[in-house]
C-alpha cells in the first residue's frame, strides 16, 4: 500500500464513522431510558472531566467510598465502579462489560489490541506477544539501564530542574525510539508526532474536541508515513527491534505493514505518557515520603515492591471506560444492556475495604491485588517495560542520591484519564563523595 494512499488514510478515518453512529445510538438510548435506566444507582456529581477534580481526585475517591458501591452521574450519563473487586470483575467479565465498543468516554470500534475482545483479542495478542518476550526484554534492559544513568546524572547536575521535562517525558520516548529502530537524528519528529498522536484517546464532542482530534489525527498520519516508509525499505527486517521481532515471528505472513504500524501506535498510546506519569508521581512521592526513601535504600531489595506500591497510589491510568453488551448486575444494581461504564483504577487502588490506610505510600506494602496496569484479558501488554524503567531509574536514586527534595508546588495533568506531574521542580542530593587515603 503507498505511504499516502487514500486507502490508507480511509482506514484511519474509519473508525471516527463508526465512532460518530455508535455514539449517537447511545445517546439515544439514555435519552429514552431517563430515569428508569439508573434505578438503584447512588446518584453523584462526581465529575473525572472536570479539571479540579482530574488534577487532585482523591477526596472525590473518599466521598465514593463512604457513599455506596454502584454510582450514577446523570450529567455525563456514566454508571461509576470505585470498588476494587467490583472493577476487576468488570475486566475480566469481558463477555459482558467490553472494550469492543471502547475504553473511552467516545465510544469507538478498531480492529485494535485495547479494542476487542474475545477471540479477536487473543489473536491480536498473539500477534505483538514476541515483542514482549523475557529475551526481548533482557535486551531493552541493557538500554534502560544506560538512559536511566544518564538522565539521572542530568538532574543531580542541575538541581532545582523540572523532573518531567529533563526525565519523566525523555526516558519512555528514547526507549520506545529506541526498540522501536528510530534514529536519533529522528527522535525529536518522533516526540511531537507521537505527543499528539496519543491525545486522540482524551477526544472530546465539543468544538475544541474536534480541532484536537484533527491535529491527532495529522500527527497519527505522519507516523503512519514514517513507519511505512522505513518498513517498505526493508531496514527493519532481521533487526534486533521490537518490529524487526514481529517480522522475524511473521511466520504465517499475517501481519501487514499497516498492523506493524499499530502496534507501534499502541506502544506509544500505552507506553509513553503512562510511564512518564509513573516517573514524575514516583519523584513526588518519595520526595515528599523520605522516611519511605530511606528505608528503600536501605533495604533495596525493595525496589521491585516500592514500584508496585507506587503504581497504586498514583495510579498513571486514572479510570478507563467500559459499555455493557447485556443488563449486568454489580451486587443490588442492574446496570443496563449499552450504558456507559467508568472503571476507576484510581478509586480501587485506594479501596479502604482491600488497603489499610490507603491514601499512605508504604514501600514495604505488598499491593499485589492493585490495577494499576488493569487485570485480566486486557492487562497491559507494555507493563514489564514500564516496571523495568521505573526499577532503573531507583536503583539510580538509591546509589547516587540520599535525599529528594521538591523546590516548588508540583503542577498535575488534568487529563480525565492520564494522572501525572507535568512540573516538578526538584533537587537531589549527591551521596558524599568517599575521601581517599
Amino acid at each position: 500500500m503507498a505511504v499516502n494512499s487514500p486507502r490508507g488514510i480511509v482506514t484511519l478515518l474509519k473508525p471516527l464513522g463508526s465512532a460518530f453512529q455508535m455514539n449517537l445510538t447511545g445517546a439515544i438510548r439514555t435519552h429514552r431510558q431517563g430515569y428508569r435506566g439508573w434505578t438503584g444507582a447512588v446518584n453523584t456529581d462526581y465529575d473525572p472531566l472536570d479539571p479540579a477534580t482530574a488534577a487532585q481526585p482523591h477526596e472525590a475517591y473518599r466521598a465514593l467510598h463512604r457513599s455506596g458501591r454502584v454510582h450514577y452521574n446523570p450529567k455525563r450519563a456514566t454508571w461509576i465502579l470505585s470498588r476494587l473487586n467490583d472493577v476487576r470483575a468488570a475486566l475480566r467479565d469481558t463477555d459482558q462489560v467490553t472494550s469492543a465498543r471502547g475504553v473511552t468516554r467516545v465510544r469507538m470500534a478498531a480492529d485494535l489490541l485495547v479494542l476487542t475482545d474475545g477471540d479477536q483479542h487473543a489473536r491480536l495478542r498473539k500477534q505483538v506477544q514476541p515483542g514482549f518476550t523475557g529475551g526481548a526484554l533482557e535486551n531493552w534492559q541493557e538500554i534502560t539501564d544506560k538512559l536511566a544513568a544518564e538522565l539521572v546524572s542530568k538532574v543531580i547536575n542541575e538541581p532545582g530542574c523540572d523532573v518531567v521535562e529533563r526525565l519523566a517525558i525523555p526516558m519512555p520516548m528514547r526507549l520506545i525510539a529506541a526498540i522501536l529502530g528510530v534514529p536519533d537524528t529522528d527522535v525529536a519528529d518522533f516526540r511531537r508526532w507521537s505527543e499528539n498522536s496519543v491525545r486522540i484517546i482524551n477526544f472530546s464532542p465539543t468544538p475544541k474536541g474536534v480541532v484536537d482530534i484533527a491535529n491527532s489525527m495529522r500527527a497519527v498520519l505522519a507516523l503512519r508515513r514514517y513507519f511505512l516508509r522505513h518498513l517498505a525499505s526493508g531496514e527493519l527486517k532481521d533487526s534486533d527491534t521490537m518490529l524487526g521481532r514481529l517480522l522475524e515471528h511473521n511466520t504465517e505472513g499475517d501481519l501487514s505493514d499497516d498492523q506493524l504500524f499499530y502496534v507501534a501506535l499502541l506502544l506509544l498510546i500505552a507506553g509513553n505518557e503512562t510511564t512518564t506519569n509513573l516517573l514524575g508521581g514516583m519523584f513526588d512521592t518519595l520526595a515528599h515520603n523520605p522516611d519511605q526513601y530511606d528505608l528503600i535504600r536501605a533495604n533495596p531489595d525493595l525496589i521491585p515492591i516500592a514500584v508496585e506500591e507506587q503504581l497504586r497510589i498514583s495510579s498513571p491510568i486514572q479510570n478507563l471506560y467500559r459499555y455493557t453488551r447485556a443488563d449486568y448486575k454489580v451486587g443490588e444494581v442492574t446496570i443496563p444492556a449499552g450504558a456507559r461504564v467508568l472503571l476507576s483504577f484510581g478509586a480501587a487502588n485506594r479501596d479502604p475495604l482491600v488497603f489499610e490506610e490507603p491514601d499512605e505510600y508504604r514501600a514495604d506494602r505488598d499491593p499485589r491485588m492493585h490495577i494499576g496496569f488493569g487485570y485480566g484479558a486486557h492487562m497491559c501488554v507494555g507493563a514489564p517495560l514500564a516496571r523495568m524503567e521505573a526499577q532503573a531509574v531507583l536503583r539510580e536514586l538509591v546509589d547516587r542520591v540520599t535525599r529528594i527534595t521538591t523546590v516548588g508546588p508540583t503542577t498535575w495533568s488534568t487529563n480525565s484519564s492520564l494522572r501525572g506531574p507535568t512540573h516538578l521542580p526538584i533537587h537531589l542530593t549527591r551521596v558524599a563523595a568517599v575521601p581517599s587515603n
